[in-house]
């Protein structure tokens, strides 16, 4: 397969556009349709980018039923609500004092951008600038957003996609964030539906099979994996 290259190499990076859609087809062929961001609006989608950070989806589930049950999931709700009561709703996410404030940081930008339906009419590279500029969202935050929330063609890299990649053989694994995001995306094209659900495969993937203690001996893409291929499993 060919390698993305590493930061240390002058040209582009380009993952083999075939050797990408190998990996999506036999995902999606063991696994199915994802159907991720798991999300009832807009909105909770975008606190769920934001509380997913550094902790389990279950976690965060939890702290989205409590603001829901506390009727706190607003943009307006949630910037107003004082540290100490919000950090209380979103304990279950962890690191809830620290979360407590990129959340009200984010839902104030939401409010004085003048609501989702602004932000939703501006061009992806500036939303997605604005949203970079909001305390505590960086750039795999941002990028759950403009994929999941905006629908925007936007690929999100994370700490599965580079691992993953990175066995397969498509990266080196020390690329920076930017390089590896754009590499994909000019491999595909704008695909918005498939960004979505190739990034959901990988993430149940990686928790399936391809997780920091591989189980290769039940990997849908063990044939294509040169790691796997090697790798004696208990």
């Amino acid at each position: 397969m060919a390698a993305i290259p590493g930061p240390a190499r002058r040209h582009e990076p380009g993952p083999a556009p075939r050797s990408l859609q190998k990996i999506y087809e036999r995902l999606l062929a063991a696994y199915g349709p994802q159907h991720w961001w798991p999300g009832d609006s807009r909105f909770e989608v975008m606190v769920g980018a934001v509380l997913t950070q550094n902790t389990a989806w279950r976690n965060v589930e939890l702290a989205i039923a409590n603001l829901k049950a506390a009727a706190a999931l607003t943009p307006a709700a949630i910037a107003g609500l004082p540290h100490a009561e919000l950090a209380a709703l979103i304990r279950p996410s962890g690191y809830f004092n620290v979360k407590a404030r990129r959340l009200q940081a984010f839902c104030r930008f939401v409010v004085e951008s003048g609501g989702e339906d602004v932000l939703a009419g501006l061009p992806t590279e500036v939303l997605r600038r604005d949203l970079l500029a909001v305390h505590g969202i960086g750039p795999e935050t941002a990028d759950d957003v403009l994929l999941y929330a905006f629908a925007r063609p936007v690929f999100v890299i994370d700490a599965y996609t580079r691992r993953l990649l990175r066995r397969l053989g498509v990266a080196n694994g020390d690329e920076g964030y930017e390089a590896l995001r754009q590499g994909i995306e000019r491999a595909f094209g704008p695909q918005t539906q498939l960004f979505s659900e190739l990034h959901g495969l990988i993430v149940h993937h990686a928790k399936v099979a391809c997780s920091t203690r591989p189980r290769c001996a039940a990997c849908c893409l063990r044939r294509i994996c040169p790691e796997g291929r090697t790798r004696i499993t208990p």
